[in-house]
């Protein structure tokens, strides 16, 4: 048997424009797809387009810049130079000095607790105006000559004295001193020079007739001046003294201290007295012997 399949116009036709439907479906899908990239290469083009041109766009020459007037550029010159004036560090301020007042008459009243009084000057033995600066000049090996002249000088009863040997004799204790360890650095100065002749002057008489007493008495002061003028905390005593006049060294010291301490403090502390002791010193010069050394 055989089945027999029938399909009514209807359905038929139904089947027909479904499929045409479908058909357009397609056929507008497509279209709008190529639309679509159509549309997207477009754009594409037109930005690439546009980058090229803003590439080959050339920029305009700049304008010319306008100028000032003359009277505005002197007011910006005058902004400008106060700007630079006020950056500067300011200058120090002045600090007033004092004066010293100037003296008043006897007469001059004063008012004191709301009365008038008078003042009257008061006599004074002290100087304002200060002494003249006296410069005197001499070399070590000039006062040392000075000095061995003084003691030749003073001490006239000994004939075979000379300036040279008082002069050895203050050499060879520097010299010993020295070799021995008991200084750094010669004592003999100028300073120091007129130390050992300020005691000397004093003391050394020109009734010295024996030339061992008078070394002994001018080592004497020889230590003293060590002993006070020099950069050693102690001295010792072997140099100084000789054996013949162990008796009176510490007498002659003693003497010596209490009666020239004041003196010996004041050359140290007055400068107007060092200079008289130093101007005697070199006037003891012999003139014979000076006007043979010009």
């Amino acid at each position: 048997m055989g089945t027999v399949l029938s399909i009514s116009p209807a359905t038929k036709k139904a089947s027909i424009m479904d499929s045409e439907l479908a058909g357009e479906g397609v056929k507008n899908d497509k279209s709008l797809k190529r639309h679509s990239m159509f549309v997207s290469l477009s754009w594409k083009k037109l930005v690439a387009n546009s980058a090229k041109k803003s590439a080959k766009k050339v920029t305009p020459n700049p304008l010319p810049a306008r100028e000032l007037p003359s009277s505005q550029v002197a007011q910006l010159n005058n902004e400008n130079t106060r700007k630079t004036e006020e950056k500067k560090p300011k200058a120090p301020i002045p600090v007033p000095v004092p004066t010293v007042p100037t003296q008043k008459s006897n007469n001059d009243a004063l008012a004191l607790n709301g009365r008038l009084g008078t003042v009257q000057k008061q006599p004074s033995s002290l100087s304002l105006v200060s002494p003249r600066r006296i410069v005197i000049q001499a070399s070590t090996g000039e006062l040392l000559r000075c000095l061995g002249d003084f003691m030749c000088r003073r001490c006239f009863k000994l004939k075979e004295l000379n300036s040279g040997e008082v002069i050895l004799w203050f050499r060879n204790i520097d010299r010993t001193l020295l070799l021995q360890g008991w200084q750094d650095q010669g004592f003999i100065t100028p300073a120091n020079v007129v130390f050992v002749y300020l005691l000397c002057e004093d003391t050394i008489t020109d009734s010295t007739d024996s030339c061992a007493d008078l070394q002994g008495t001018f080592q004497t002061c020889l230590y003293l001046a060590y002993s006070y003028m020099g950069n050693e905390i102690s001295y010792p005593l072997k140099p100084f003294m000789i054996d013949s006049n162990k008796d009176v060294f510490w007498e002659t010291s003693l003497r010596i201290i209490n009666r020239l301490s004041d003196k010996m403090l004041q050359l140290n502390a007055d400068p107007h007295f060092f200079t008289e002791v130093f101007q005697d010193l070199k006037n003891q010069r012999d003139t014979s012997e000076a006007n043979l050394d010009r």
